[in-house]
């Protein structure tokens, strides 16, 4: 296992400014590299407290880039449905060399019905788009001259500049929230995966994973691909004090999600079948059972080695876990403190330490 953090902000602005909300950012961003961690990312939304402070993930990774020197940095997911393909693959090979080289990007489909009016963008070429934007990035990065001739776009012949540092381009992530489908194709694709495992069952989880590694091998590329698992991790000393932070930021997380998803009440769209009734699911949230379902970490050093054991010996050992220790309006000193338990206990309780300067289990 290899860990890495990420950032998701879910919180109204009268909790925390998005000035100080960078801030923080960049700062725990620049902890984490001195503690190993492998990676920062962060995720793409716009228009309400779900999400909305980060529009442009390129843009804070860009900030986070110029701070830091080794750890990677990566987007948890770009939204290609809400851009042209020309423009989004050279802002990314931009980032790409104010990095040195150090991006992986992940791109998504996007599953907000309100982000979708937003941009104009009809919600049933929701699939279609991200096939052809994530293809026209990578023959972007990867070719010259090229002529791009889709349903959506028509460009070139055109030699996308900068090029990226990383040959023959960037790794790139395909993030699914719930489809073993998306998952095959991913792995038919060569691509790599990021998941979240609070929106799935455990036997969803497992259904995703297995359909990812059967479709990538099945298509004979080398490699097991890279899988990443993103948790919310609540660390503390005492198991109350984390299980109270947890109980506190799990529920305004639901809340704004709530409010976020609700126009899924009068939606529908054969993209995303069963949608319609995640608000009434969300709404139905009980923390207690999210928290025995391993739906986000929480507890001691102990609980959570406890849990990501659990995860390693079911779901495999090449597995990357990205950690979030500073939902809502957590304070910065607090989640610095959880990143330091987390790699001064937890990795250590699972059988790992610091090799070549990065954490490993």
């Amino acid at each position: 296992m290899d860990f890495g953090i990420n950032f998701f902000p879910v919180l109204p602005p009268e909790r925390k400014s998005a000035q100080d909300y960078y801030r923080e950012v960049i700062s725990l961003s620049r902890h984490a590299e001195r503690l190993g961690f492998e990676h920062v990312q962060t995720v793409e939304h716009h228009g309400t407290p779900y999400g909305g402070y980060c529009p442009d993930p390129v843009t804070l990774l860009a900030a986070v880039a110029a701070r830091t020197d080794r750890i990677r940095i990566t987007t948890g997911a770009v939204i290609l449905a809400f851009d042209h393909p020309l423009k989004a693959a050279g802002r990314l090979a931009m980032l790409d060399n104010l990095s040195g080289g150090r991006l992986d990007v992940g791109f998504g489909r996007a599953f907000l019905p309100d982000e979708f009016d937003l941009f104009d963008v009809p919600i049933e070429q929701s699939r279609a788009r991200f096939a052809e934007g994530v293809e026209a990035c990578r023959r972007l990065w990867t070719e010259q001259d090229v002529e791009w001739k889709g349903t959506f776009h028509r460009f070139g012949p055109v030699t996308v500049l900068p090029r990226p540092v990383q040959q023959p381009c960037p790794p790139i992530f395909v993030a699914s929230a719930s489809s073993a489908e998306s998952c095959a194709a991913a792995g038919r694709s060569g691509h790599h995966l990021q998941v979240v495992p609070s929106l799935t069952t455990r036997q969803q989880l497992r259904e995703m994973l297995d359909a990812y590694r059967d479709a990538r091998a099945r298509a004979g590329h080398r490699g097991a691909g890279r899988i990443q698992l993103k948790y919310t991790c609540y660390l503390a000393e005492d198991r109350d004090d984390a299980l109270a932070a947890a109980r506190v930021f799990e529920q305004n997380y639901t809340a704004l999600m709530a409010d976020a998803i609700a126009s899924w009440k009068s939606a529908r769209s054969d993209q995303y079948p069963g949608y319609e009734a995640m608000i009434d699911k969300v709404r139905r949230y009980d923390f207690d059972a999210s928290l025995a379902a391993g739906k986000f970490l929480a507890g001691t050093p102990d609980d959570v080695a406890g849990r990501l054991a659990a995860d390693r010996q079911e779901l495999g050992a090449d597995l990357t876990v990205s950690l979030q220790f500073n939902p809502g309006w957590t304070d910065a000193g607090r989640a610095a403190h959880g990143m330091d338990l987390f790699a001064g206990h937890v990795v250590p309780a699972l059988g790992g330490g610091v090799r070549d300067g990065l954490l490993y289990a």
